[in-house]
């Protein structure tokens, strides 16, 4: 565990191993106070006669210590609190770029919820280990050992009779760490169940509103919600009373000591200095070895965090290498592709070519496969088999981020950040100006609603893009396109949220951004794609014809239905019989 998280402190290693220093000198002198009281009192007992001189020297001597134990301690706390916020910051950075090179089906499998906790909770309770645990936890045993071995030097049998509460209360410990270690998974799993519940209930309250399912989706988040509580109750009060017997037997090292100790200097086996010193020893030490084996407990639910990390960190990515684009032109090839999701195969040997400058559309029923393959395009997934090529070099064979860059994907679900439309539009091309900015917004025809809103283009988008409706989100996305300007540009459902009067802005903010593209298009309107140089059409994951739309119409019994579909789609219409009485028509 320890070597693990290590592994990401990087060049704050430095920071760490100054803060077991101080903090090991600081608790160092702390122990010098009781050494002060143990020559005070061992003074009186032999009748020696203390001066005030004397006696203002040893106070002096133990506030000293006391005033360097807490100056020491906050400097090394200080060290340690560097290296630690530096490592998270390298761990969030580590596992940022890992999440970036997965496939998005393993992110989605993963669930948001899950994803969140792990880069705000998991990783932030690495904190304790790197900022107490490792030199807490070093300086609260070193210094004990080392005193445990001059009193064993002094008097082995009353160093010996000061540790015998240890292995009763490091028993108990183990007890607690075994009942923890057996349900910790299952632990973790309704956490992670109940964070995914509590986003998706957020996110779906719009839905559960609309439809009147508040009690059957408060039902699910309340259950995954007190799952959680029930199991986190159940697993504590199993752990509770053992935590409780080791909490009080280690800091009482001198419950046999006193007692016995006193015999033995009766008795004559020990003297009564050895007593008293080994009396003020352990109390010295008492705190020191409590607060370093209360750590202990915590060392489980770490290295299952830990662990979880790394299970995140070790999942195959993305297959890519570091190459730039070498291609010559813009031409997509799909050579015999298949693709699973998990064991359910969606697309069956597809092999198509896409000439560049041309515009293309993939079409067919819903779950045909038309998304998929325009996610593959971009590798949102490895393929199973097969190869994906533009301008003849494999997608694979070049970095995610050049392929990027070849690319613009505008889906019908954009997503916009909390930030001003116009730092969203540039996300597009994060060196462009302001002016190059709002120029791309001009040819998205966001004049219009941006002309409205209050601020203009420097107006907040609101979490998510709410400030916005469906069809203002698009026409930001088309602007991102826009100013990217990418040679080869993918349209999922693009005009998904297009409303009737605003239907020529959107498909004059589309023409700037096709021309002069190779262009693939998806969408369930035919009547938008009828121009198309090649219509792809999918059926099940497979390709059944292509061809432009009117050789399409004499060849294709699959694309003449969906066409009959559409046509009879566009001539529907709803007629109200009254106030009460409406109904769809042909």
């Amino acid at each position: 565990m320890f070597k693990k998280a290590f592994e990401y402190v990087g060049e704050y290693k430095a920071y760490t191993y100054r803060a077991i220093a101080y903090i090991l000198l600081g608790i160092a002198f702390s122990i010098i106070p009781y050494f002060c009281i143990y020559q005070i009192v061992n003074a009186l007992l032999q009748h020696q006669v203390i001066t005030m001189p004397h006696l203002t020297a040893v106070i002096g001597i133990a506030l000293i210590s006391l005033l360097l134990y807490a100056v020491l301690n906050i400097k090394g706390l200080q060290q340690s609190h560097i290296a630690a916020y530096n490592t998270l910051k390298n761990l969030r950075i580590s596992l940022q770029g890992k999440l970036e090179k997965l496939p998005m089906g393993t992110i989605e499998e993963v669930g948001t919820g899950a994803i969140k906790k792990m880069f705000i909770d998991d990783i932030e309770t690495i904190e304790l280990l790197l900022a107490h645990a490792i030199p807490e936890g070093i300086g609260n045993l070193c210094i004990p050992i080392v005193i445990y071995i001059a009193l064993f030097a002094v008097d082995w049998k009353l160093a010996l009779l000061s540790l015998v509460t240890l292995p009763f209360g490091m028993f108990a410990m183990i007890v607690m760490f075994q009942i923890g270690a057996k349900d910790m998974k299952n632990y973790y799993m309704a956490a992670q169940k109940m964070n995914n519940t509590i986003i998706e209930y957020i996110n779906g309250m719009e839905v559960v509103k609309v439809f009147n399912r508040d009690g059957e989706s408060y039902r699910k988040y309340e259950k995954s919600v007190m799952n959680y509580r029930d199991f986190t109750l159940a697993w504590y009060k199993a752990s509770w009373p053992w935590m409780a017997l080791y909490s009080s037997l280690i800091p009482c090292i001198s419950f046999l000591t006193l007692p016995v100790g006193a015999y033995f200097v009766l008795q004559g086996y020990s003297t009564l200095s050895h007593l008293v010193l080994v009396l003020c020893m352990s109390f010295a030490i008492g705190g020191p070895i409590l607060r370093a084996l209360s750590f202990v407990g915590k060392f489980p639910q770490l290295s299952y965090k830990i662990e979880e990390l790394e299970k995140m960190m070790s999942v195959q990515p993305l297959v890519q290498t570091e190459e730039d684009f070498h291609g010559s032109e813009y031409s997509i090839d799909f050579e015999n592709v298949s693709f699973a999701y998990k064991e359910d195969e969606v697309l069956h040997g597809i092999s198509l070519h896409i000439k560049p400058g041309t515009m293309n559309a993939f079409v067919g029923e819903s779950g045909s496969g038309k998304s998929t393959l325009a996610k593959l395009l971009v590798h949102f997934y490895d393929i199973d088999q097969g190869a994906i090529r533009i301008g003849n070099q494999d997608i694979t064979k070049m970095s995610i981020g050049a392929l990027n860059d070849q690319i613009s994907y505008v889906s019908q679900e954009q997503f916009l950040f909390n930030t001003s439309l116009l730092e969203n539009i540039r996300l597009g091309k994060k060196d462009a100006s302001d002016a190059e900015v709002i120029e791309a917004a001009h040819k998205a025809q966001c004049d219009e609603f941006l002309n409205r809103i209050e601020g203009g283009i420097m107006a907040m988008a609101g979490d998510s893009g709410k400030q916005l409706s469906g069809g203002e989100r698009q026409r930001i996305s088309l602007a991102r396109a826009i100013l990217k300007d990418a040679p080869v540009i993918v349209l999922d459902e693009a005009t998904a949220f297009m409303d009737p009067e605003n239907e020529e802005k959107m498909n004059q903010a589309i023409a700037e951004v096709i021309r002069n593209k190779t262009v693939i298009v998806i969408a369930h309107r035919l009547h938008s794609i009828v121009n198309a140089d090649c219509i792809f059409v999918l059926k099940e994951g497979k390709l059944t014809a292509s061809g432009t739309h009117q050789e399409l119409l004499n060849t294709s019994k699959e694309y003449e239905k969906l066409w009959n579909i559409a046509e009879t789609s566009a001539n529907w219409h709803v007629s109200a019989g009254g106030e009460k009485n409406a109904s769809i028509n042909e």
